[in-house]
């Protein structure tokens, strides 16, 4: 079970303070894919980084009982020093998982090449981007977290990372934000609308983006 209790996460701008989640209670839903959808400056990514536990909230809690991602193509928490292969095998161990086998996926996946044998810092974004998902799909994890990386690399690549993508989901749930309706409706659910700091949850995806669109609309109008 992946849960906010009580979640409020406010930002300093300028003189005023912006609060970008507000008071949220929400329970994810498990083996059900859900998109989060939401305008620029909504908190998306802020929701992602409380609930990946890369950022705290200022106050309330994050209950997490189940094997949780990062979010994928976020090659933050990874030590560019390392070689490719030396973070497969440093990641492998912390999850308690077989070194060998996430190395082997994680090559194969990535496609690489030599750089896979080179520290990340030599990497491009686009290839710490890859490795990161690469890494992500190597592993078991109950949810999968995905902030917009779906959408990486060329069109093969893509249609490989969506395959790959497609087969988790059979046995793990999926919590992605994304502002393509595509990606949404290829990938979720069910869907939810973060809207004035709170989530507003729906079973159907045509009601969530009905909701989506108005606000766009609101938002072009003013």
């Amino acid at each position: 079970m992946i849960a906010l209790e009580n979640v409020c996460k406010t930002y300093g701008v300028g003189r005023k303070q912006h609060r970008v989640l507000d008071n949220i209670t929400f329970t994810f839903p498990y083996r059900k894919s859900i998109g989060i959808l939401g305008a620029n400056g909504a908190g998306k990514s802020t929701l992602i980084s409380i609930i990946g536990g890369a950022e705290k909230p200022d106050s309330g809690r994050v209950v997490r009982s189940s094997r949780l991602s990062w979010p994928m193509g976020y090659a933050g928490g990874f030590q560019r020093t390392l070689t490719g292969r030396e973070n497969a095998r440093f990641v492998a161990r912390i999850y308690g998982a077989d070194f060998r086998t996430v190395e082997k996926q994680t090559v194969e996946f990535s496609e690489l090449g030599k750089y896979f044998d080179m520290p990340l810092s030599s990497y491009s974004a686009g290839m710490r981007s890859r490795f990161a998902m690469a890494v992500s799909y190597a592993l078991d994890f109950e949810y999968y977290l995905v902030d917009e990386a779906l959408e990486t690399g060329d069109a093969r690549l893509k249609e490989k990372f969506r395959q790959v993508f497609k087969e988790r989901r059979q046995t793990a749930s999926v919590i992605l934000v994304s502002h393509n309706e595509q990606t949404i409706r290829r990938n979720c659910d069910v869907a939810a609308v973060l809207f004035g700091g709170t989530l507003h949850y729906f079973d159907k995806l045509d009601d969530a983006f009905l909701m989506y669109k108005k606000i766009l609309f609101n938002k072009s109008a003013a």
